[in-house]
């Protein structure tokens, strides 16, 4: 039997003991992999190992799938009705209510993120998901089609059968609750693979999923390389569609290796380059905080990061002097002290890759303006980073670092700037600031972005779709427009014997 990690945590923010499972989650149970073999879990504040989880293989995968396929065969899928499934989702959200404080300090031990924004965010936001998809468990429906008096036709929204899911490490809990939400609501049948920096949570959850009253087999967890695990959700022959969030690189691989085979239904929530616009009628101390918030929160480590800072040359000088006190006021330590506004990067591999592009920057002509140094000497503490004098060109501008480093940059014209914005191959955020709403509402709509937010910044909805234009993805996340990722729609003609 797999070992349960017990961790108990004496901090100013949380006090109490949490026992997570290690092992892999298959029908209903854990279990250790079929080689045995494990996985170190490191907490980036230290850089030391806390625990290990059992490693999956592909043979660990067909397991699930084999449990998945009896779940979706003989108690889920068209065997449940959609109020049983809103029933045990909104159940499951409950649960995770109750352990709301465990969740948060889980997310800090393993991933880096403070203590107070998993509270604020990603415990919260991942209950609601749940409790959102819970309402739409009984509404998945079709449509009556007028074709002639002769035939009854209507169709049918049914759900694909066993997925795959693949997380990535940045937000581990919310990426659980976007995933299965959507795809539990419809009647599908689930193998999630955590990212193996960060599987803590989603280990957690699937001891709540059980308490909750979840079929086993309904979903499973296989904890794993993406080398492996990855690799083997997707190439499966009896998986019929796979959800993949992570890198632009990872989702061609996906994409290809599903076409291969048994070309499964793919969704890809992929990596961005956002550019943040601050016209010169913007009000300062708002674009200020939320162009901070754009590029610093989760530590730059998001996809939709506004890493690109576009500012009116009218008013650039008094920005970037407002936007270096504001960066200079967030305090990068301890993710559990409460005044920390930034925890440590996720992982060493993360750290060095950030810092590679750091140096990029510098040898490629930019100024470092403010930061790009390491916070102490122990974990993976970055200082929040501010470049300027770049060029289009640079790396630093053109690739997604996927850390607390942002490029400003100076413009004149209105027009020019929405050509400047769309130059990227990734379309998944943009954020305009203007006081004068025509002028926003006109840039926002010529932006190649899935999401455009005016005058705030990285806020997401469970309600409000959220993916990429270009290479930033395909498909949609949250909101109705995620019900389609998780359905098979089949229409159905009714000869009603009147003669044609």
């Amino acid at each position: 039997m797999p070992a349960t990690f017990v961790h108990k945590f004496d901090t100013a923010v949380f006090k109490g003991e949490v026992s997570v499972p290690t092992g892999l989650f298959i029908n209903g149970k854990f279990v250790d992999g079929i080689k045995k073999t494990t996985l170190d879990v490191v907490n980036p504040s230290t850089g030391k190992v806390v625990t290990k989880i059992s490693e999956g293989t592909k043979d660990d995968v067909d397991l699930a799938v084999k449990a998945a396929q009896k779940a979706f065969d003989t108690v889920w899928g068209l065997h449940a009705t959609g109020v049983q499934r809103s029933r045990l989702l909104n159940k499951l959200a409950d649960l995770m209510e109750q352990h709301a404080e465990e969740y948060a300090a889980l997310e800090a031990l393993d991933n880096g993120k403070t203590f107070g924004w998993a509270m604020k965010a990603d415990v919260p936001n991942s209950i609601g998901c749940l409790r959102y998809y819970a309402g739409w468990a009984d509404k998945i429906q079709g449509n009556t089609i007028e074709t002639s008096e002769a035939k009854l036709t209507y169709t049918r929204h049914e759900p694909i059968g066993v997925v795959g899911q693949i997380i990535p490490w940045n937000f581990p809990l919310m990426m659980v609750a976007w995933k299965i939400g959507p795809a539990l609501a419809t009647g599908n049948t689930i193998i999630l693979k955590p990212s193996e920096f960060t599987p803590l949570t989603a280990l957690f959850t699937a001891k709540l999923i059980n308490e909750a009253g979840f079929p086993p087999g309904v979903v499973n967890i296989v904890n794993g390389l993406g080398s492996t695990v990855g690799q083997a959700i997707t190439e499966h022959m009896d998986i019929d569609k796979v959800a993949f969030t992570g890198s632009t690189l990872v989702g061609r691989k996906i994409m290809e290796t599903a076409a291969k085979t048994n070309l499964k239904n793919v969704t890809l929530e992929l990596g961005g380059k956002s550019p943040t616009i601050i016209f010169d009628d913007a009000d300062m101390k708002r674009a200020v905080h939320w162009a901070a918030h754009g590029i610093y929160f989760n530590h730059g480590q998001c996809c939709c990061a506004g890493s690109r800072i576009f500012v009116h040359a009218k008013i650039y000088d008094e920005f970037l002097a407002k936007f270096t006190e504001y960066s200079k006021s967030l305090k990068v330590g301890d993710p559990f002290e409460a005044e920390s506004y930034q925890g440590p990067m996720v992982s060493e591999v993360q750290f060095n890759r950030i810092m590679s592009y750091i140096k990029s920057g510098k040898e490629e002509g930019a100024t470092v303006h403010f930061g790009g140094e390491r916070v102490g000497s122990e974990g993976y503490f970055l200082q929040p980073t501010i470049f300027t004098d770049t060029k289009p060109d640079m790396r630093i501008v053109r690739e997604e670092i996927f850390g607390p480093v942002g490029v400003i940059i100076k413009f004149n014209d209105d027009d020019d700037i929405v050509r400047l914005a769309n130059d990227s191959v990734y379309g998944l955020a943009a954020a305009v600031f203007s006081q004068d709403i025509d002028r926003a509402l006109t840039t926002a709509h010529k932006m190649k972005a899935g999401t455009v937010w005016v005058n705030v910044a990285n806020t997401l909805y469970a309600q409000t779709p959220f993916g990429g234009y270009k290479q930033s993805g395909i498909g949609r996340e949250l909101g109705e427009y995620a019900l389609a990722n998780y359905t098979s729609v089949k229409a159905i003609q009714v000869n009603l014997g009147i003669p044609i």
